[in-house]
């Protein structure tokens, strides 16, 4: 099977993208996976520091491991949003796939300078590993946002892109171009859309030379994921779409009988919810119909 890296270099050259979806249970896992399987398209599952925490991060590990050999099909783990080197390096050592070094936070050279150690400490354990830095401001919460004035946000530049890239040696990049962690309530009501900076990737894309990932892809418009693949994006991030998925099916199992209490006859349709938007976006992402 090929390594995660050659898969979205894959990506990169075809000119798609990969979806990454957060899980933080076996009903998300199952969701993701299933759609992946039925359409053949590799995949890639995150999970966040609190999600690791949840779920277990070795228990995480093991489970995808488990499908990808059994299966032998292209799943992928990736430690989401890591903010130390200690829990990056729990991660690796655990055997996941990725890891996105998240320390945006920080003022870009230090944030560069952390970044630099943690590759240099990731690549030093197993250096098939793929490592992600970001920078830029992208909101922070996969979660649903009351809706007011949209945050200003400076996008980040192709220079600090450039320099970064150089600085740290990443794999992938995970810039600012627009994009926002979670969710405004007036998308969750289909009434809004996000909208990228799509000359601003493109630009991106050229000065870091390296393939960009799309953080806070949930509740943009299919038009701007298209156009943003196009011009640069190899992987998307989805969460917060996954996760309204996951409510409503879970509150539909729970409906269809109020004296039902075995989970395998409740948790069925919010396996089905969450399978159908991870196919709907892996189709878009790959440019199917």
């Amino acid at each position: 099977m090929k390594r995660i890296i050659d898969i979205i270099r894959d990506a990169e050259k075809n000119h798609v993208a990969i979806g990454h979806f957060n899980i933080a249970d076996l009903v998300l896992l199952k969701g993701v996976f299933e759609a992946a399987r039925e359409l053949g398209t590799p995949v890639i599952v995150g999970a966040s520091e609190g999600e690791r925490e949840f779920a277990g991060t070795r228990q995480l590990a093991a489970v995808v491991r488990s499908l990808r050999e059994e299966y032998e099909f292209p799943i992928f783990l990736n430690a989401d949003h890591t903010h130390s080197l200690a829990k990056a390096l729990e991660a690796v050592r655990a055997g996941f796939d990725y890891v996105v070094f998240d320390l945006s936070a920080l003022p870009l050279a230090e944030n560069a300078k952390q970044t630099r150690d943690a590759v240099e400490a990731v690549k030093s354990i197993d250096p098939t590993v793929v490592v992600e830095g970001e920078i830029g401001d992208i909101g922070s919460g996969s979660e649903i946002h009351p809706d007011g004035p949209t945050p200003d946000r400076t996008l980040t530049t192709p220079e600090q892109a450039r320099q970064f890239v150089a600085e740290t040696r990443v794999d992938t990049l995970a810039p600012a171009v627009g994009n926002s962690h979670g969710m405004r309530k007036s998308m969750v009501a289909g009434d809004e859309r996000k909208h990228l900076a799509i000359d601003r990737i493109r630009e991106i894309k050229c000065a870091a030379g390296v393939p960009l990932t799309l953080h806070g892809g949930s509740g943009t418009a299919d038009e701007d994921f298209k156009k943003a693949i196009a011009a640069g994006v190899n992987i998307v991030h989805i969460n917060t779409e996954l996760r309204l998925a996951w409510k409503r099916g879970l509150e539909a199992g729970l409906a269809r009988r109020e004296d039902e209490i075995v989970p395998y006859r409740i948790l069925p349709p919010a396996v089905a919810a969450v399978r159908e938007v991870v196919s709907a976006r892996l189709r878009l992402f790959g440019g199917q119909n």
